[in-house]
Protein backbone atom coordinates (compact mmCIF):
# COMPACT_ATOMS: atom_id res chain seq x y z
CA UNK A 1 0.00 0.00 0.00
CA UNK A 2 1.22 3.51 -0.88
CA UNK A 3 2.28 6.27 1.68
CA UNK A 4 -0.89 8.10 2.44
CA UNK A 5 0.28 11.89 2.48
CA UNK A 6 -1.80 14.83 3.37
CA UNK A 7 -0.79 18.64 2.56
CA UNK A 8 -1.93 21.33 4.90
CA UNK A 9 -1.28 24.93 2.93
CA UNK A 10 -0.89 25.42 -0.64
CA UNK A 11 1.44 27.83 -1.48
CA UNK A 12 4.83 27.52 -3.26
CA UNK A 13 6.44 24.96 -0.90
CA UNK A 14 2.65 23.43 -0.72
CA UNK A 15 2.30 23.02 -5.01
CA UNK A 16 6.06 21.67 -4.47
CA UNK A 17 5.08 18.63 -2.05
CA UNK A 18 2.22 17.65 -4.32
CA UNK A 19 5.38 17.35 -7.28
CA UNK A 20 7.61 15.95 -5.55
CA UNK A 21 4.57 13.07 -4.14
CA UNK A 22 3.85 12.57 -8.18
CA UNK A 23 7.81 11.44 -8.11
CA UNK A 24 7.76 9.16 -5.57
CA UNK A 25 5.73 5.45 -6.93
CA UNK A 26 5.53 4.51 -3.48
CA UNK A 27 2.99 7.44 -2.66
CA UNK A 28 -0.02 8.93 -2.71
CA UNK A 29 -1.53 12.26 -2.03
CA UNK A 30 -5.15 12.24 -0.72
CA UNK A 31 -5.88 15.69 0.25
CA UNK A 32 -5.18 18.62 0.60
CA UNK A 33 -6.15 21.24 3.64
CA UNK A 34 -6.74 25.07 3.61
CA UNK A 35 -7.39 28.18 5.28
CA UNK A 36 -9.11 29.59 1.70
CA UNK A 37 -12.30 28.66 0.60
CA UNK A 38 -11.87 25.15 -1.13
CA UNK A 39 -14.29 25.40 -3.89
CA UNK A 40 -11.74 28.38 -4.67
CA UNK A 41 -8.51 26.54 -5.15
CA UNK A 42 -7.50 24.27 -7.59
CA UNK A 43 -4.57 21.77 -7.48
CA UNK A 44 -2.74 19.99 -9.95
CA UNK A 45 -3.37 16.40 -8.98
CA UNK A 46 -6.58 14.71 -10.44
CA UNK A 47 -9.55 13.22 -8.33
CA UNK A 48 -7.87 14.93 -4.89
CA UNK A 49 -10.16 16.49 -1.86
CA UNK A 50 -9.46 19.85 -1.73
CA UNK A 51 -10.73 20.28 2.45
CA UNK A 52 -10.89 23.47 4.74
CA UNK A 53 -8.40 22.91 7.94
CA UNK A 54 -11.95 22.89 9.94
CA UNK A 55 -12.53 19.27 8.81
CA UNK A 56 -8.65 17.94 9.32
CA UNK A 57 -9.66 16.19 12.27
CA UNK A 58 -12.04 13.69 10.41
CA UNK A 59 -9.25 12.55 8.46
CA UNK A 60 -7.16 11.38 11.19
CA UNK A 61 -7.27 7.62 10.64
CA UNK A 62 -7.03 8.20 6.29
CA UNK A 63 -3.20 9.84 6.00
CA UNK A 64 -0.24 8.45 7.09
CA UNK A 65 1.77 11.38 7.42
CA UNK A 66 0.35 15.07 7.46
CA UNK A 67 3.22 17.57 5.55
CA UNK A 68 2.87 20.43 6.80
CA UNK A 69 3.66 23.79 4.40
CA UNK A 70 2.92 26.56 6.48
CA UNK A 71 5.72 29.64 7.47
CA UNK A 72 8.27 29.31 10.42
CA UNK A 73 7.24 33.33 11.79
CA UNK A 74 3.84 32.41 12.94
CA UNK A 75 2.60 29.27 11.54
CA UNK A 76 4.66 26.46 12.59
CA UNK A 77 5.16 27.51 16.07
CA UNK A 78 1.32 26.41 16.43
CA UNK A 79 0.32 24.48 13.68
CA UNK A 80 3.25 21.45 14.03
CA UNK A 81 2.63 20.63 18.09
CA UNK A 82 -1.34 21.05 17.27
CA UNK A 83 -1.78 18.22 14.34
CA UNK A 84 1.30 16.21 15.93
CA UNK A 85 -0.99 14.96 18.79
CA UNK A 86 -3.40 14.04 15.89
CA UNK A 87 -1.01 13.07 12.60
CA UNK A 88 2.50 11.58 12.08
CA UNK A 89 3.66 15.12 10.77
CA UNK A 90 6.74 16.63 8.73
CA UNK A 91 7.71 20.41 8.75
CA UNK A 92 10.44 22.94 7.52
CA UNK A 93 10.35 25.02 10.27
CA UNK A 94 13.76 27.26 9.51
CA UNK A 95 14.05 29.85 12.50
CA UNK A 96 17.17 28.13 13.42
CA UNK A 97 17.32 29.82 16.94
CA UNK A 98 14.21 28.33 18.19
CA UNK A 99 14.43 25.01 16.90
CA UNK A 100 15.18 24.06 20.44
CA UNK A 101 12.15 25.35 21.62
CA UNK A 102 9.71 24.06 18.72
CA UNK A 103 11.33 20.48 19.44
CA UNK A 104 10.25 20.13 22.73
CA UNK A 105 6.52 21.86 22.30
CA UNK A 106 6.53 19.37 19.31
CA UNK A 107 8.31 16.43 20.92
CA UNK A 108 5.54 16.60 23.74
CA UNK A 109 2.58 16.82 21.57
CA UNK A 110 3.95 13.69 19.60
CA UNK A 111 4.37 11.67 22.45
CA UNK A 112 0.87 12.09 23.72
CA UNK A 113 -1.23 11.36 20.59
CA UNK A 114 1.63 8.09 19.77
CA UNK A 115 3.03 9.80 16.88
CA UNK A 116 5.90 10.67 15.14
CA UNK A 117 6.98 13.99 13.85
CA UNK A 118 10.05 15.18 12.00
CA UNK A 119 10.89 18.72 12.49
CA UNK A 120 13.30 21.08 10.52
CA UNK A 121 13.58 18.83 7.34
CA UNK A 122 14.59 20.89 3.97
CA UNK A 123 18.16 21.99 2.90
CA UNK A 124 19.06 24.42 5.78
CA UNK A 125 17.80 23.41 8.29
CA UNK A 126 17.95 20.05 6.89
CA UNK A 127 20.77 18.89 4.18
CA UNK A 128 22.86 21.51 5.58
CA UNK A 129 23.06 20.46 8.80
CA UNK A 130 23.56 16.84 8.36
CA UNK A 131 26.85 17.99 6.25
CA UNK A 132 27.61 20.22 9.14
CA UNK A 133 27.71 17.26 11.13
CA UNK A 134 29.49 15.06 9.07
CA UNK A 135 31.98 17.44 8.37
CA UNK A 136 32.91 18.41 11.74
CA UNK A 137 32.95 14.49 13.20
CA UNK A 138 35.05 13.52 10.26
CA UNK A 139 37.47 16.81 11.05
CA UNK A 140 37.52 17.85 14.78
CA UNK A 141 40.52 19.97 14.24
CA UNK A 142 38.28 22.56 12.15
CA UNK A 143 36.19 25.48 11.62
CA UNK A 144 32.39 25.27 9.90
CA UNK A 145 31.45 27.81 7.98
CA UNK A 146 28.23 28.27 5.98
CA UNK A 147 27.13 30.72 3.60
CA UNK A 148 23.71 30.81 1.65
CA UNK A 149 22.66 32.50 -1.76
CA UNK A 150 22.33 34.25 -3.88
CA UNK A 151 18.70 33.06 -3.36
CA UNK A 152 15.38 34.01 -2.19
CA UNK A 153 15.04 32.76 1.05
CA UNK A 154 10.76 31.94 1.80
CA UNK A 155 11.33 31.98 5.19
CA UNK A 156 12.40 35.59 5.60
CA UNK A 157 9.94 36.65 2.66
CA UNK A 158 7.21 35.91 4.31
CA UNK A 159 8.19 37.69 7.29
CA UNK A 160 8.22 40.46 5.33
CA UNK A 161 4.72 39.69 3.98
CA UNK A 162 3.46 39.10 7.13
CA UNK A 163 4.13 43.41 8.12
CA UNK A 164 1.13 45.30 8.22
CA UNK A 165 1.16 47.52 5.12
CA UNK A 166 3.47 45.38 3.25
CA UNK A 167 1.41 43.76 -0.15
CA UNK A 168 4.16 41.26 -1.72
CA UNK A 169 7.98 40.94 -0.91
CA UNK A 170 11.00 38.77 -1.75
CA UNK A 171 14.28 38.45 0.41
CA UNK A 172 17.29 37.99 -1.31
CA UNK A 173 20.50 36.08 0.82
CA UNK A 174 23.83 37.10 -0.36
CA UNK A 175 27.22 36.18 0.58
CA UNK A 176 29.92 38.07 0.77
CA UNK A 177 32.95 37.08 -1.92
CA UNK A 178 35.52 37.89 -0.15
CA UNK A 179 34.97 36.33 2.98
CA UNK A 180 33.81 33.04 0.83
CA UNK A 181 37.25 32.80 -0.82
CA UNK A 182 38.83 33.44 2.44
CA UNK A 183 37.58 30.30 3.78
CA UNK A 184 38.09 28.41 0.90
CA UNK A 185 42.15 29.83 0.90
CA UNK A 186 42.24 28.00 4.39
CA UNK A 187 42.86 30.92 6.08
CA UNK A 188 40.21 30.05 8.59
CA UNK A 189 38.81 33.39 9.59
CA UNK A 190 36.74 34.05 12.31
CA UNK A 191 33.92 35.81 10.70
CA UNK A 192 30.83 37.59 11.97
CA UNK A 193 27.17 37.26 10.84
CA UNK A 194 27.13 40.38 9.56
CA UNK A 195 30.54 39.60 7.54
CA UNK A 196 29.04 36.65 5.87
CA UNK A 197 25.94 37.79 4.21
CA UNK A 198 23.89 40.68 3.67
CA UNK A 199 20.11 40.92 2.74
CA UNK A 200 18.00 42.63 0.03
CA UNK A 201 14.78 43.03 0.58
CA UNK A 202 12.39 43.80 -2.72
CA UNK A 203 9.05 45.24 -1.29
CA UNK A 204 5.41 46.42 -3.02
CA UNK A 205 3.38 48.57 -0.37
CA UNK A 206 -0.18 48.73 0.27
CA UNK A 207 -1.68 52.28 -0.78
CA UNK A 208 -1.22 53.87 2.23
CA UNK A 209 1.62 52.59 4.15
CA UNK A 210 4.44 54.06 6.02
CA UNK A 211 7.31 53.08 4.25
CA UNK A 212 10.02 54.54 6.63
CA UNK A 213 7.93 52.40 9.59
CA UNK A 214 8.11 49.53 7.41
CA UNK A 215 11.65 49.60 6.79
CA UNK A 216 12.59 50.10 10.30
CA UNK A 217 10.42 47.12 11.15
CA UNK A 218 12.27 45.12 8.68
CA UNK A 219 15.94 46.15 9.13
CA UNK A 220 15.52 45.59 13.34
CA UNK A 221 13.57 41.97 13.16
CA UNK A 222 15.58 39.59 15.13
CA UNK A 223 16.56 36.38 14.10
CA UNK A 224 15.93 37.54 10.88
CA UNK A 225 17.33 41.15 9.53
CA UNK A 226 19.21 42.33 12.90
CA UNK A 227 21.99 41.05 12.65
CA UNK A 228 22.89 41.73 8.70
CA UNK A 229 23.59 44.85 6.65
CA UNK A 230 19.97 45.09 5.06
CA UNK A 231 18.93 47.22 1.97
CA UNK A 232 15.10 47.47 1.58
CA UNK A 233 14.24 48.74 -2.10
CA UNK A 234 10.26 50.01 -2.46
CA UNK A 235 8.97 48.46 -5.88
CA UNK A 236 5.60 48.08 -7.84
CA UNK A 237 3.59 45.00 -8.24
CA UNK A 238 4.68 44.74 -11.40
CA UNK A 239 8.58 45.37 -11.39
CA UNK A 240 8.14 42.42 -8.84
CA UNK A 241 6.38 40.04 -11.01
CA UNK A 242 8.95 41.03 -13.44
CA UNK A 243 11.83 40.44 -12.26
CA UNK A 244 11.51 38.46 -9.11
CA UNK A 245 9.18 36.31 -9.93
CA UNK A 246 11.28 33.10 -9.63
CA UNK A 247 12.79 31.62 -6.25
CA UNK A 248 15.90 30.45 -6.85
CA UNK A 249 18.54 29.74 -3.43
CA UNK A 250 21.68 27.86 -2.69
CA UNK A 251 24.95 27.72 -1.08
CA UNK A 252 27.41 25.98 0.55
CA UNK A 253 28.65 24.61 3.80
CA UNK A 254 32.25 24.01 4.06
CA UNK A 255 34.67 23.44 6.99
CA UNK A 256 38.46 23.71 6.91
CA UNK A 257 40.35 21.17 9.15
CA UNK A 258 43.97 19.99 10.18
CA UNK A 259 44.91 16.48 10.43
CA UNK A 260 48.38 14.83 11.24
CA UNK A 261 50.31 15.03 14.65
CA UNK A 262 51.30 18.59 14.43
CA UNK A 263 48.75 19.38 12.28
CA UNK A 264 50.76 19.23 9.30
CA UNK A 265 48.21 18.39 6.66
CA UNK A 266 45.21 21.30 5.65
CA UNK A 267 41.75 19.84 4.05
CA UNK A 268 38.77 21.52 2.88
CA UNK A 269 35.08 19.89 2.52
CA UNK A 270 32.91 21.58 0.31
CA UNK A 271 29.21 20.70 -0.50
CA UNK A 272 26.28 22.87 -2.26
CA UNK A 273 23.50 23.43 -3.74
CA UNK A 274 22.28 25.75 -7.25
CA UNK A 275 18.76 25.24 -7.01
CA UNK A 276 16.09 26.99 -9.63
CA UNK A 277 13.27 26.12 -7.50
CA UNK A 278 13.85 26.65 -3.49
CA UNK A 279 10.30 25.48 -2.78
CA UNK A 280 10.53 22.42 -4.94
CA UNK A 281 13.97 21.49 -3.34
CA UNK A 282 13.17 21.69 -0.17
CA UNK A 283 9.29 19.78 -0.95
CA UNK A 284 11.78 17.18 -2.37
CA UNK A 285 13.59 16.58 1.02
CA UNK A 286 10.41 17.03 3.38
CA UNK A 287 9.19 14.34 0.98
CA UNK A 288 12.10 11.68 1.30
CA UNK A 289 11.57 12.46 5.37
CA UNK A 290 8.27 12.05 5.02
CA UNK A 291 8.99 8.58 4.32
CA UNK A 292 11.29 8.10 6.97
CA UNK A 293 8.26 9.16 9.34
CA UNK A 294 5.53 6.37 8.04
CA UNK A 295 8.39 3.77 8.95
CA UNK A 296 9.40 5.07 12.07
CA UNK A 297 5.77 5.07 12.75
CA UNK A 298 4.94 1.50 11.47
CA UNK A 299 8.03 0.30 13.74
CA UNK A 300 6.07 1.73 16.52
CA UNK A 301 8.09 4.71 17.55
CA UNK A 302 6.60 7.98 18.75
CA UNK A 303 8.05 11.26 20.05
CA UNK A 304 10.09 14.47 17.69
CA UNK A 305 12.92 13.68 15.56
CA UNK A 306 15.45 15.54 13.47
CA UNK A 307 17.54 14.91 10.40
CA UNK A 308 20.13 14.00 13.14
CA UNK A 309 18.20 10.93 14.49
CA UNK A 310 16.98 9.27 10.81
CA UNK A 311 19.13 6.28 9.39
CA UNK A 312 19.76 7.26 5.29
CA UNK A 313 17.79 4.16 4.55
CA UNK A 314 14.83 5.14 5.89
CA UNK A 315 15.14 8.25 3.10
CA UNK A 316 14.90 5.93 0.06
CA UNK A 317 12.25 3.67 -1.34
CA UNK A 318 15.02 1.20 -2.03
CA UNK A 319 15.41 -1.98 0.10
CA UNK A 320 18.67 -2.47 2.08
CA UNK A 321 19.90 -4.75 -0.37
CA UNK A 322 19.53 -2.19 -3.55
CA UNK A 323 20.81 0.38 -1.24
CA UNK A 324 24.21 -2.12 -0.57
CA UNK A 325 24.43 -3.43 -4.41
CA UNK A 326 23.81 0.01 -5.86
CA UNK A 327 24.98 3.19 -3.88
CA UNK A 328 27.68 1.50 -1.13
Amino acid sequence: MNIRIGILGYGNLGRGVECAIKQNDDMELVAVFTRRNPKDLAILTEGVEVCSINDIKEWKDKIDVMILCGGSATDLPHQTPEYASMFNVIDSFDTHAKIPEHFENVDNAAKAGGNVAIISSGWDPGMFSLNRLYASAVLPNGSDYTFWGRGVSQGHSDAIRRIKGVKDARQYTVPVESALEAVRSGNNPELTTRQKHTRECYVVLEEGADAEKIEEEIKTMPNYFADYDTTVYFISEEELQRNHSGIPHGGFVLRSGKTGWNNENSHLIEYSLKLDSNPEFTASVIVAYARAVYRLAKEGQTGCKTVFDIAPAYLSAMSSEELRKIML
